[in-house]
């Protein structure tokens, strides 16, 4: 049985859930996403990737800056929705609205609840050096990601997996996760357990300070934390390259073995030493360029073996 369905996102994470919601065959008679925001060279108004995506589709979109006005509700009440579907929208649900449709509001949430609740699970997961994660189906509630679950996927997170490759693996899992939901919703068999008390932990979003490599600490935290940052924000070292000191962000690195004082160049192809052992520098990224390899850009400035970066993440 088909349900009416609002569907509620922003970024790309979410687009794949929508179109395999429409694909299956669902009457997604709204979406919700957030408003256009300035974006690209140009800082020109860009709509989501949602919003795109659903217009493609015919899908009326609304772009409420709240949805706690009395006529957004009004509209959204006369949807005569059957369930509100709910991934990375960026905007909380107030208990009227999460009381509006018959059968709930389902959100799919990228982290294997409790453990990471909360908006930067993907990244934290990765930066915390957990090795595996999932995605998950959840009844919302007014507090933060607390719902019951109804289902859930794992994935292993490799040794070398950044948080963009989660990231799409999550969000294909997750698209497939979220129509099996609805297929079993729709036939009055989806069921919910309760999360458990105990690990629960928090993904606060993710600070500038926070991206800042410091080489005095050891080379697997600082591995996990260029991979739980990549592509975006970016881990990053301030360089000294010829034209005054500018941020390089740190896409790639792999373990390696080496000593040194951190923040020294063991070689010259992007050797670093840490508080503990070395990292490699594989891929960089200098501002408003292209990603490159380490070693193209080290040569360029002429940095090689001895060559020293701070132990706040400066080029000394």
């Amino acid at each position: 049985m088909s349900l009416r369905v609002v569907f509620m996102g922003t970024p790309d994470f979410a687009v794949p859930t929508l179109t395999e919601i429409i694909g299956q065959g669902h009457e997604v008679v709204a979406c919700y996403t957030r408003a256009p925001a300035p974006g690209g060279r140009g800082m020109a108004m860009r709509p989501s990737a949602v919003h795109q995506v659903a217009e493609r589709f015919g899908v009326p979109v609304f772009t409420p800056a709240t949805l706690r006005d009395p006529e957004v509700v009004a509209t959204l009440t006369g949807h005569e929705a059957d369930v509100f579907v709910v991934v990375a929208y960026g905007m909380i649900l107030p208990q009227n609205v999460l009381d509006l449709p018959e059968l709930g509001c389902l959100n799919l949430h990228a982290s294997l609840l409790p453990r990471w609740r909360g908006a930067a699970p993907i990244q934290r997961a990765i930066m915390a050096g957990d090795q595996e994660t999932g995605v998950a189906v959840m009844k919302m509630e007014a507090g933060l990601d607390t719902g019951p679950v109804a289902m859930a996927e794992r994935v292993a997170i490799g040794p070398d997996m950044t948080a963009g490759e989660l990231h799409d693996r999550l969000m294909a899992l997750g698209a497939d996760l979220m129509v099996r939901a609805l297929a079993a919703l729709s036939r009055g068999a989806l069921s919910f357990t309760p999360q458990p008390e105990e690990g629960v932990t928090y993904a606060a979003k993710i600070t500038n300070e926070e991206a800042a490599i410091s080489f005095d600490e050891p080379a697997a935290r600082i591995h996990a934390l260029v991979r739980g940052l990549s592509p975006f924000p970016g881990a990053f070292v301030m360089a000294e390259l010829g034209k005054g000191p500018e941020r390089v962000k740190i896409l790639r690195t792999r373990l390696e073995t080496g000593e040194g004082e951190p923040g020294t160049l063991l070689d010259d192809e992007g050797l670093v030493a840490c508080g503990e052992g070395a990292v490699r520098l594989i891929q960089v990224q200098r501002a408003g360029k292209g990603a490159m390899s380490a070693g193209d850009m080290l040569r360029g400035a002429r940095l090689g073996a001895g060559g020293r970066l701070g132990a706040g993440g400066r080029f000394a």
